[in-house]
C-alpha cells in the first residue's frame, strides 16, 4: 500500500510542479510570420561580406529554430537594421616571447568589435517592439591575415550578436 502512496504523491508532484513551469521557453505564442530584412553595413571600416552573411545568418536562426514562417508582406514580426561599428583594434602587446638573431618579438593581440542596431516590431504584442543596439568583440593573435579574421572571428562575434537578439525576441525568461 504504501509503494502506491508514493506513486500518487509523485504523480501529483509532477502534475503540479508541470503546471507551474513550462518548458518552452517561447514569449511568440501567437505570431505566425516574420519578416528579417537585409542589415546594410553602415560602418566605416566595411567588410564586404559583413551585411550578406549578417543577414542570412539571422534569418536562418528564426526559420529553424522557431515555428515562425518567413513573409514579406504584412508580418506578424519584422526584424531590422544597420550594422553601425565594425573595427579592429590592437589590445595587449605582451611581454617579450621569443629572442631571435633579428631581435625581441612580441606578441600582441587586436580585438574585433562589431555593433548591430536592430528595430524589433511586434504588431500581435506592440508593447513587445524595441530599438537596441547590439555589440560584441572577439579578441585575436595579431598574427592572424585578414582573412582568417574575416573567415573566424566575425562569425564568432556575429553569432554572439545574433543569441542576443534571439534571446531578446524569443526567450521567455
Amino acid at each position: 500500500m504504501s509503494q502506491f502512496r508514493n506513486l500518487f504523491l509523485l504523480i501529483i508532484c509532477v502534475g503540479f510542479l508541470n503546471s507551474c513551469y513550462t518548458f518552452s521557453g517561447s514569449s511568440l505564442k501567437d505570431e505566425k510570420t516574420v519578416q528579417i530584412n537585409e542589415f546594410p553595413n553602415n560602418s566605416p571600416l566595411v567588410n564586404p561580406t559583413l551585411s550578406q552573411q549578417f543577414s542570412t545568418d539571422i534569418q536562418n536562426r528564426f526559420l529553424q529554430r522557431t515555428t515562425l514562417k518567413g513573409t514579406k508582406q504584412n508580418p506578424d514580426i519584422l526584424i531590422e537594421g544597420e550594422i553601425t561599428d565594425y573595427t579592429i583594434t590592437p589590445t595587449t602587446i605582451s611581454s617579450t616571447t621569443q629572442n631571435t638573431a633579428a631581435g625581441v618579438i612580441q606578441d600582441s593581440q587586436n580585438k574585433l568589435t562589431i555593433t548591430v542596431k536592430v528595430h524589433y516590431e511586434n504588431k500581435v504584442r506592440p508593447e513587445a517592439s524595441f530599438d537596441r543596439t547590439y555589440s560584441d568583440e572577439a579578441v585575436f593573435n595579431s598574427s592572424l591575415s585578414l582573412n582568417a579574421i574575416e573567415t573566424s572571428q566575425v562569425k564568432i562575434a556575429t553569432d554572439r550578436i545574433i543569441n542576443k537578439i534571439f534571446n531578446d525576441i524569443v526567450a521567455n525568461w
